[in-house]
């Protein structure tokens, strides 16, 4: 009796195995193979890697209140969507701002956020968000003290990388090239979106072709 126990079980474990290699582990998981990867221009993937879904561009400032905003509402269901492989998503972040302190502000927390490693950089941007200087156009903030301590609370020790600013030029360089009006600006496959950034359910019936779910 104890032999055949002892045999279901390795046999269990084998499927097991088999599941998880083919990565069949569910939308949540890495079934389609779903990973957040950074690229050469500082944008951030988070997509099925062996996938055809649409392509949504983010492209966010970091100090900007309306980007915030389109976060709070949008981001969950961004993810999830990604998570399922129904959508390739590429997080731009971007210097719109010419006047200060809003321009320092955000190149500061941009180039803070090139510092952190994919595993906790979703994270290390809901702490940017958090912690955005108010009010807008007035207060300075994301000093390099309070980003080291963002990034760690996200997980990552990162404090030489985000003290030296050492991305913050090829920030903005990155951001010079953005061909966009202002922030947030999403894109679907190269279309502009309206109300939809605000929306969750018409974001989702955007992406999908048909009525989305209310995060």
């Amino acid at each position: 009796m104890k032999t055949r126990l002892a045999v279901a079980a390795v046999a269990a474990c084998a499927v097991l195995a088999v599941i998880a290699a083919l990565g069949l582990t569910g939308p949540a998981g890495s079934a389609q193979g779903v990973r957040l990867v950074r690229q050469s221009d500082g944008s951030m993937v988070l997509a099925d890697t062996g996938g055809t879904a649409p392509v949504l561009d983010v492209y966010e400032d970091y100090d900007c209140p309306v980007c915030k905003e389109s976060h709070t509402l949008v981001d969950a269901t961004i993810q999830r969507l990604a998570r399922e492989g129904k959508v390739k998503v590429v997080f731009h972040p971007v210097t719109i701002f010419r006047d200060e302190p809003m321009r320092s502000n955000s190149v500061r927390a941009a180039a803070a956020a090139r510092c952190v490693p994919e595993a906790n950089w979703l994270a290390f941007r809901d702490e940017l968000y958090g912690m955005q200087p108010a009010p807008h156009g007035v207060a300075s903030g994301f000093t390099v003290e309070e980003l080291v301590a963002a990034a760690r609370k996200a997980g990552a020790a990162v404090d030489e990388c985000v003290a030296s600013q050492a991305y913050a030029e090829a920030h903005l360089l990155e951001s010079a090239r953005a061909r966009i009006d202002g922030t947030p600006t999403l894109m679907l496959d190269g279309r502009v979106l309206g109300g939809e950034a605000f929306d969750p359910r018409a974001l989702e019936a955007a992406i999908v072709g048909e009525p989305g779910v209310t995060v």
